[in-house]
């Protein structure tokens, strides 16, 4: 069983200079995290699909210098300083210093795009950290030539978990479970774990995000999973986590579409449910979050076909479907959901890999 310990590098060398490039693609859970503890440990189990074409893609270049006291970073974000996005670095960087002590042997220049508009209302916390991790990790597979391939990716996993929680399921694909459960072999609250025995009908799911609102949210997720402590309801959902995750990695594995959309859908439900019952409670969704809802339950009652809707932290909608049906999925969205979407605003993605470095 890997622990904290095993993460923690040593017997290192040093190097003058070396810049890596690596991309990390966005996640969207299938069952839900909300509510964590101390040092990014989730208070559930949850699971996602990995995407494909939303992602990040960050170049980082790493030169030695003298003094070892701090850590020293610029960030560029599309080609330009983005000094108020420093202090979240600095505070990934004061996570990771017990377990990559190298880091402040170097000046470090970051350099980072998303492949979506920043202003989408897509998180990019996931996708940007993961990243970030697999560039710290491609350093350390440069000065410890005995770093495994396993442990590569189970590092860059923990280490983007204390970026962003979920950016740990980000680091691989198609399927990625993260936190302790009886369920999956080898489950951890540390790093994500691919759950790889997938029916061909979960092969190349479509995830077509239709942005409703690209404003930013009025209540943060760091604030939503701390509300999760001393929340009437927490323990109950805790379980009911717990019980959906088994339930859908069986569906995931016997090919059960239809048994699939009901706890995809029940738990996007629930984890606004926990919003709207904290205290302080808050709403995430919009009006036109709750019409594409009872549009697409209203389109597959009508025409038997296995669409459904999840949602994150926030009003947008990711709509799932096989690709098998995309041609008639699609045409809906545009007939039905566009008006529906801030400036007729949507993103085709699916399934992908998760992250790769060049």
């Amino acid at each position: 069983m890997i622990s904290e310990q095993d993460f923690i590098a040593s017997n290192y060398s040093s190097i003058e200079t070396a810049t890596f490039e690596c991309s990390a693609p966005s996640n969207i859970a299938l069952v839900k995290y909300w509510g964590k503890k101390e040092n990014q440990i989730p208070a559930n189990p949850s699971i996602s699909f990995t995407l494909n074409n939303c992602k990040t893609i960050t170049k980082v270049n790493f030169t030695k210098k003298e003094s070892k006291d701090n850590f020293s970073f610029d960030l560029l974000f599309e080609g330009k300083s983005k000094d108020d996005f420093k202090p979240k670095i600095q505070k990934f960087f004061e996570r990771i210093e017990v377990y990559c002590p190298y880091l402040k042997e170097y000046h470090i220049v970051i350099d980072t795009e998303n492949t979506f508009p920043h202003s989408s209302g897509i998180a990019s916390s996931a996708s940007g950290m993961a990243a970030l991790a697999m560039n710290v990790m491609c350093l350390e597979k440069e000065i410890n030539s005995n770093l495994s391939e396993d442990l590569f990716y189970k590092k860059a996993s923990f280490l983007a978990r204390l970026g962003s929680g979920s950016a740990c399921r980000s680091i691989k694909g198609e399927v990625v479970a993260w936190g302790k459960n009886k369920t999956i072999k080898e489950s951890s609250d540390l790093f994500g774990v691919e759950f790889n025995d997938i029916h061909q009908n979960f092969k190349n799911y479509q995830d077509t995000i239709l942005l409703v609102d690209k404003g930013e949210k009025q209540v943060s997720s760091t604030v939503g999973h701390d509300l999760m402590f001393g929340h009437p309801y927490a323990e109950k959902r805790f379980e009911q986590a717990h019980d959906n995750l088994a339930k859908i990695t069986k569906n995931l594995t016997e090919g059960n579409v239809e048994e699939f959309i009901k706890i995809v859908e029940s738990e996007a439900l629930t984890l606004h449910a926990m919003m709207m019952t904290s205290m302080p409670y808050f709403i995430l969704m919009k009006p036109n979050t709750l019409e594409i809802i009872n549009r697409i339950w209203k389109f597959r009652s009508e025409n038997n076909i296995p669409v459904c809707f999840t949602l994150d932290a926030g009003a947008n909608v990711h709509v799932l479907y096989p690709e098998n049906v995309s041609v008639k999925v699609l045409q809906f969205i545009q007939d039905e959901l566009v008006d529906f979407c801030q400036n007729g605003q949507y993103i085709c993605d699916q399934i992908g890999n998760g992250a790769e470095s060049k």
